[in-house]
């Protein structure tokens, strides 16, 4: 299967991107059938310099059946090439790594206590007069149950 996708290059630190139409199977920085543009994070996203793409080959490839990766989607879909892909879900982005941790430890405590307090609030008036009724007659029924279990081991 074809993918267009990015293949790593430049020095520590300082990443640059060629977009390559390759095999899905062979390597990220390995073989590849074509180079079809570069891409440059470093670069502001309002300069032109920052991605340049050969739109003739990449209509092509996709025409072959070559499937961009999702970041590769996202370059062309800024350039109107291919449609853009959905937003992915994350609200924990915007949230500090430390303030993560506490979030959701709270949010593991309150769920856990707000649903044992609604339980008991709505079997309570429904079941506390007849649980009373039996707690009445249990403690009678128990307590002749207990005397003859002491009277036994004494007889014996």
């Amino acid at each position: 299967m074809l993918k267009i996708r990015l293949s790593m290059g430049g020095a520590k630190k300082r990443p640059v991107y060629k977009i390559v139409v390759a095999d899905s199977r062979s390597s990220r920085d390995g073989r590849f059938i074509e180079k079809v543009g570069f891409f440059n994070p470093l670069i502001p996203k309002t300069k032109k310099e920052r991605v340049n793409l050969e739109v003739e080959r990449i209509k092509y490839w996709i025409g072959k059946g070559a499937k961009p990766t999702l970041r590769v989607s996202r370059i062309l879909g800024e350039a109107e090439i291919y449609p853009m892909p959905p937003k992915g879900n994350n609200p924990q982005k915007a949230i500090p790594k430390k303030d993560r941790k506490k979030d959701k430890s709270e949010e593991k405590e309150a769920p856990k206590a707000e649903p044992k307090k609604e339980e008991p609030k709505k079997e309570a008036p429904k079941a506390a007069a007849p649980k009373a009724e039996p707690k009445k007659e249990a403690p009678k029924a128990a307590a002749p149950k207990a005397e003859p279990k002491k009277e036994e081991p004494k007889k014996g």
